[in-house]
């Protein structure tokens, strides 16, 4: 009950006003029925853009690091995703990826829909990265279609470290649902796998005009975040005087 309030009274609205976001294709985005919408992820705000615009609810697989963040602010922004029926998920350890498929398709099985984003983590830098093929596998599994999302301005409405969000226009584009019945029963090949998640991908790729890297973008992160003189770019000393 407390998700609807907070789409339709309490946070939706609020979204609407500030993002004035453009819908294009929700047309296929199916009335009922299990399906997975997967998109591309720039910016905090994309959890709630979406379910925002959404006639039907979504849930997230959201890492868990945001239900158990500290003070205040980590209070509020766990309660919104526990409000909003977000699925936390523990994405360390080897058991991880595991974890989230089975929650995954524990969301599918009821008949709604699943959101998640292929590429794993939050874009920092705007481009598109590899996807995981987590998607694959929930795809396969439950016989369901894919819907491709394009989140697109939100990088800029809100960057990474960016809390309070500016003015900027922003579009959410869903492309033409992606059937993959054609490999039923496949779901442990594991070059199906992949040729599934770079087609997700690729459409994700053509709705949202992002330029693509083909590398995982937690590797990315992990590889900048190791290089001399990273932590001085990302927090760079205001000048004396």
């Amino acid at each position: 009950m407390f998700y609807h309030l907070l789409k339709y009274v309490l946070l939706g609205p609020l979204l609407r006003l500030v993002f004035r976001p453009r819908i294009e294709g929700l047309e296929h985005v199916p009335a009922a029925g299990p399906a997975i919408v997967a998109g591309n992820h720039l910016s905090f705000s994309d959890h709630f853009l979406m379910p925002a615009i959404l006639k039907r609810r979504i849930t997230f697989l959201a890492k868990a690091e945001y239900f158990t963040g500290p003070g205040l602010k980590g209070r509020l922004t766990a309660f919104f995703f526990r409000s909003a029926g977000q699925i936390p998920v523990d994405r360390s350890g080897k058991e991880a990826g595991q974890a989230a498929i089975r929650e995954g398709l524990g969301v599918l099985r009821k008949g709604e829909l699943l959101g998640i984003y292929p590429e794993g983590t939050r874009s920092h830098d705007g481009r598109l990265y590899k996807g995981k093929v987590g998607v694959a596998v929930m795809a396969l599994t439950a016989g369901v279609p894919v819907v491709p999302c394009a989140m697109i301005g939100t990088f800029e409405a809100q960057p990474p470290g960016k809390v309070v969000p500016r003015l900027h226009p922003v579009t959410i584009r869903f492309g033409e649902p992606l059937d993959f019945s054609r490999y039923a029963g496949m779901e442990r090949e594991k070059a199906v796998l992949r040729a599934v998640t770079d087609e997700i991908v690729y459409a994700i790729l053509t709705l949202s005009g992002q330029e693509y890297v083909d590398e995982y973008a937690a590797v990315v992160k992990e590889r900048q975040a190791a290089e001399p003189g990273a932590r001085e770019r990302r927090f760079p000393r205001a000048p004396l005087g």
